[in-house]
């Protein structure tokens, strides 16, 4: 009998351990979403502007001379998973110089915020660009994508190659069987059916802080500002929903996809930039010899310090053959 009550005891005592450590991490990692006007002071200054757009306030910064003060095409920049069009700051101050730059945070993403049906399949982001360029009245652009936004540039230029007259490919994902070193813990939970939910409640910063060092080749070059910058983009109202809509979504090991879209790829016919760092473990760096094997007009730079968005780690030597490529 008084074993029986010390067990009990002890159950108890182990429940109510577990209830307190619970709470704590609760109240610890309690972070809802942020509902975007108290976002925008911090992440969207000027030359940040809103645009209503196929029933979203797109967020987006258009620089650089206008049309009428430059003969060059215009250059759209497109964003990665779970990224900005912060993460181009470092290329905008380069290219502004030379000519119009248009950078905009996708849908589901950045301050935008999610697609009203919650369509995240490649088809809607391509239109979605198409109709960016048709809103901002660019008859022609270059296109230039990280990751997803290289996905979402081929598959533009593909819908309508009349519009994109050259590529810059950055660790584009897409096209080819994935098989990844090292995937970000964000989008491990955002994978798993159990624990994404509790993502939208909970967010240590210690997850994106990692998230953002598992794409860095050198992560030391993390920096808390840069981690307070993914962690606010993160809790935008309606993202981390938005996160794990698409991955639902996007099948990346479905057979038949990857045939169609390499096949899409073959057929591209723009000059292509391919970028890629040689430490990219997310999309390793054969994933570049097998873009340059399939676009016939290509070119191809390889960073063998930079992981897999080296526009970020390193933006003056890896836009430095941008500036070559679109001046030719």
């Amino acid at each position: 009998m008084t074993l029986l009550v010390t067990l009990s005891w002890l159950l108890i005592i182990l429940l109510a351990t577990a209830l307190l450590l619970i709470i704590i991490a609760v109240i610890a990692y309690w972070a809802p979403d942020k509902p975007l006007d108290q976002l925008t002071e911090r992440w969207a200054p000027a030359p940040s502007q809103f645009i209503q757009l196929q029933g979203m306030q797109v967020h987006l910064r258009d620089e650089g001379p206008s049309a009428d003060d430059s003969n060059a095409i215009p250059i759209i920049l497109l964003h990665g998973t779970a990224a900005s069009l912060h993460t181009w700051d470092g290329w905008v101050d380069a290219l502004r110089q030379q000519r119009r730059v248009i950078r905009v945070d996708l849908p589901g993403f950045g301050l935008t915020g999610p697609e009203p049906n919650r369509d995240y399949s490649l088809e809607r982001y391509a239109d979605f660009v198409i109709a960016l360029a048709d809103k901002l009245q660019l008859a022609q652009f270059h296109l230039a994508g990280n990751s997803l936004g290289g996905r979402i540039a081929w598959y533009t230029a593909s819908a309508a190659p009349e519009r994109v007259k050259r590529l810059v490919l950055v660790d584009a994902s897409g096209g080819y069987p994935l098989q990844a070193q090292s995937i970000p813990i964000a989008f491990k939970i955002a994978h798993n059916p159990l624990l994404s939910g509790f993502m939208n409640y909970l967010l240590p910063r210690a997850v994106i802080r990692s998230s953002v060092e598992n794409v860095y080749g050198d992560p030391s070059l993390v920096t808390e500002e840069l981690v307070d910058r993914y962690f606010a983009i993160a809790i935008r109202a309606g993202n981390r929903q938005a996160l794990r809509d698409r991955f639902r979504q996007d099948p990346l090991d479905n057979p038949q996809l990857v045939q169609r879209e390499r096949a899409m790829i073959q057929q591209l016919q723009q000059p292509t930039l391919i970028l890629w760092g040689a430490l990219d473990r997310l999309i390793p760096v054969h994933h570049a010899h097998l873009y340059a094997a399939d676009i016939r007009h290509h070119e191809l730079r390889i960073f063998d310090q930079l992981g897999h968005i080296p526009h970020e780690e390193n933006p003056a030597a890896t836009v430095a053959p941008v500036l070559t490529f679109l001046a030719e």
